[in-house]
C-alpha cells in the first residue's frame, strides 16, 4: 500500500498543463515533499522510448506499436521513480499517465479504450492516480498556442490533422465520464492565472484530505 499521493495532469496538445504543473510545484514545494515527473519519460530508459515514440520522422509507426511503447515506458517509470517516491510518502505530480493512452491510442487511434486499458493493467498493476486534473481546450485553440510557442518541443502528435485532435478531446471527455471519482475538469481556455487558481484549489483540497487520513 502506497503512503504518498499520486496526482496526474492530462489534456490535449497546447492545453497548458505542463506550465501549470511546474508553477503549482513551485508553489507547493515549501510545504509538501513534491516530485515532478512526466510521461513518456521521467527516467533514462523511458526518455529513450519517448524519443522513439514522438520523433516526427516516425510517421510509419503502427498504432498498436505506439500503445505498447507507451505501456513499456510507463512500467519502467513506475518501478524506477513513481512507486519508490510514493512509498517514501511523497506527492508525485505527473504530466500524463494511463488516461493519455486510453485517449490517444484507445480512442483517437481507434484501438479501443478497453483494449488499451487491458494492456496497461499489465504495466501498472492497478496503480491508478488518486487525482487527475484534465485541462479541457478546443483543439483549434490548442494548436494555435503550439504554433505561437516557439520554444516548445514539436512532436509527432503535434503534426496530426485537426480531426485527430478533435478525437483526442472527445476521448478525454469519454474517459472523464468513466472515472468521475478522480478526474476533475478545468477550463484551460481561461487566462493562465485563473487556470492555476482552479488547479491549486483542487490539489490543496486533496492534499489536506491526504494529510488528515
Amino acid at each position: 500500500m502506497t503512503k504518498g499521493l499520486f496526482i496526474t495532469f492530462e489534456g490535449p496538445e497546447g492545453a497548458g498543463k505542463t506550465t501549470v504543473l511546474q508553477m503549482l510545484a513551485e508553489n507547493l514545494q515549501a510545504n509538501y515533499p513534491i516530485v515532478v515527473t512526466r510521461e513518456p519519460g521521467g527516467i533514462t530508459i523511458a526518455e529513450k522510448i519517448r524519443e522513439v515514440i514522438l520523433n516526427p520522422a516516425h510517421t510509419e509507426m503502427d498504432p498498436k506499436t505506439e500503445a505498447l511503447l507507451y505501456a513499456a515506458s510507463r512500467r519502467q517509470h513506475l518501478v524506477e521513480k513513481v512507486i519508490p517516491a510514493l512509498d517514501e510518502g511523497k506527492v508525485v505530480l505527473c504530466d500524463r499517465f494511463v488516461d493519455a493512452s486510453l485517449v490517444y491510442q484507445g480512442y483517437a487511434r481507434g484501438i479501443g479504450i478497453n483494449e488499451v486499458l487491458e494492456v496497461n493493467r499489465f504495466a501498472i498493476e492497478n496503480l491508478m492516480p488518486d487525482l487527475t486534473i484534465y485541462f479541457d481546450i478546443r483543439p483549434e485553440i490548442g494548436i494555435e498556442r503550439i504554433q505561437k510557442h516557439k520554444g516548445r518541443e514539436v512532436n509527432r502528435l503535434d503534426l496530426e490533422k485537426i480531426e485527430f485532435h478533435q478525437k483526442v478531446r472527445d476521448g478525454y471527455q469519454l474517459v472523464s465520464d468513466l472515472f468521475p471519482e478522480r478526474i476533475i475538469t478545468v477550463n484551460a481556455e481561461l487566462p493562465l492565472d485563473s487556470v492555476l487558481s482552479q488547479v491549486e484549489k483542487t490539489v490543496i483540497r486533496q492534499l489536506v484530505e491526504w494529510k488528515q487520513s
